[in-house]
C-alpha cells in the first residue's frame, strides 16, 4: 500500500530550495503517491532540530505552478486556479516545527511517513547532520513516532546541471519507495521495534545520467567535527541584512544567510559601541573535500566522497556510549565518590 506522505524541506521553492518541486511531482505523478506539503516560509539551513517556542507560527498557503514550483501566496485556502498544481502550506516557523505542526494540527492522524528534502547540499557526517534542518525535520517525525527519511542533494558541480534534476529524483523515488517497504528492524527503536529514521544523500554528479545509474550504498555516520563559524565583524559590517560566507564550500547554498536579532538586546548594529559583533561565516571546506584515507571505511563520507548514493540508518538521539560502568544490575551502575 501506498504511504501517504509529508514533504518537508528548508524552504519553499527557489534558489537555496531548487529541489522540492521536482521530487513533489515525481512522488504524485510517477509514483502517484498522495503527498502534503508543508514547509517554512523562507530558508531555514543550519538551524538543526530547532523549534520556535515564544514566537506565533503563521501560515499561508501556497500555489506552486509549473515548470519550477514558483506560485502565488495566499492567506486563505481557495481552489486552484488554471496552471497550479496543489495547495501547499507555508509556516513561520523551523523545519522542526512544520513537521510537527503539520503531522498534529493540519494533517492529524493521516501521515505515515514524512520525506524531509530534498536538501540543497549533502547531508553527510555529524557535523552535518548535527546542524541539519532536513535532518531535524525528519527526527522531528521520528520523534512523534512518524517514520521518516531526510533527503540531501550533494553538490559536487557549479552550477548544478539541471539535467541531473530528474535522475536524482528517480533514484531518491526508488530509495524511498525500497525503504517504505522494507523499513528495518532496531530492537532499540521508538516504534514497534523498527529503525527510527533514514539519512539518504545522493551526490550530483554525472555519473546519474548513465544508463546503470550509481551505487548505493548502507552506511554508518562519519563521526567528524568543525571548528570556528563565525568571524567578528566592524558595525559597518554588521548592519548587512545578510550574513555572508565568503569561505564557503561546494555544498553551502549559494548566497547569504538572512541575520536573525538576539533575544538578549535586539540588534547590536545599531550599538556604536559595541565591540561583540559576529557574522556566521564557515570554512567547511576540509569537510567536503577530505582525503579519502582520512573518511573511515563505509562511512556516508566515503560513500559520497566515491560517487556513491548512501543510506544510513538513525536512531532519533543523542547516542549513549556502552560505557562499562552503565550495564548490569542496579547496584552495579552506582558510582562510589
Amino acid at each position: 500500500m501506498s504511504p501517504r506522505v509529508l514533504l518537508n524541506d528548508d524552504g519553499p521553492p527557489g534558489p537555496q530550495s531548487p529541489y522540492i518541486y521536482g521530487l513533489y511531482r515525481h512522488l504524485t505523478t510517477n509514483l502517484r503517491w498522495d503527498v502534503k506539503v508543508v514547509v517554512p516560509s523562507s530558508q531555514k539551513s543550519w538551524i538543526g532540530k530547532a523549534f520556535h517556542i515564544k514566537e506565533i507560527t503563521k501560515g499561508r498557503y501556497y500555489y506552486p505552478q509549473e515548470p519550477d514550483g514558483m506560485g502565488e501566496v495566499s492567506s486563505t485556502s481557495r481552489p486552484l486556479n488554471d496552471g497550479e498544481v496543489a495547495e501547499w502550506v507555508l509556516l513561520d516557523g523551523t523545519p522542526a516545527t512544520c513537521t510537527n505542526i503539520a503531522l498534529h494540527n493540519i494533517y492529524p492522524g493521516i501521515i505515515d511517513l514524512v520525506i524531509s528534502g530534498p536538501n540543497l547540499g549533502r547531508n553527510s557526517s555529524a557535523a552535518f547532520a548535527m546542524s541539519s534542518g532536513t535532518i531535524g525535520a525528519a527526527m522531528s517525525s521520528a520523534l512523534s513516532q512518524i517514520r521518516s527519511v531526510a533527503i540531501s542533494y550533494g553538490t559536487v558541480l557549479h552550477p548544478t546541471p539541471n539535467e541531473l534534476f530528474e535522475p536524482a529524483d528517480i533514484l531518491s523515488g526508488r530509495i524511498i519507495q525500497y525503504l517504505w517497504n522494507n523499513w528495518g528492524k532496531d530492537l532499540g527503536g521508538m516504534r514497534n521495534g523498527e529503525i527510527d529514521m533514514y539519512n539518504v544523500n545522493v551526490p550530483m554528479i554525472m555519473e546519474l545520467l548513465n544508463p546503470e545509474g550509481i551505487d548505493v550504498y548502507w552506511t554508518h555516520m562519519w563521526r567528524n567535527s568543525y571548528g570556528q563559524l563565525f568571524k567578528a565583524v566592524s558595525i559597518p559590517d554588521a548592519t548587512s541584512e545578510t550574513r555572508d560566507v565568503p569561505n564557503k564550500g561546494s555544498d553551502v547554498a549559494a548566497g547569504q544567510y538572512p541575520v536573525q536579532q538576539s533575544e538578549l538586546g535586539g540588534d547590536a548594529s545599531k550599538d556604536e559601541s559595541a565591540t561583540l559583533v559576529f557574522k556566521f561565516s564557515p570554512d567547511i571546506q576540509p569537510l567536503i573535500t577530505p582525503s579519502i584515507g582520512s573518511v573511515p571505511l563505509g562511512s556516508d563520507g566515503w560513500a559520497i566522497a566515491k560517487g556513491h548514493a548512501s543510506i544510513t540508518p538513525l536512531r532519533a538521539c543523542f547516542a549513549h556510549v556502552d560505557y562499562h560502568a552503565a550495564v548490569g544490575t542496579e547496584s552495579l551502575r552506582i558510582l562510589k565518590l
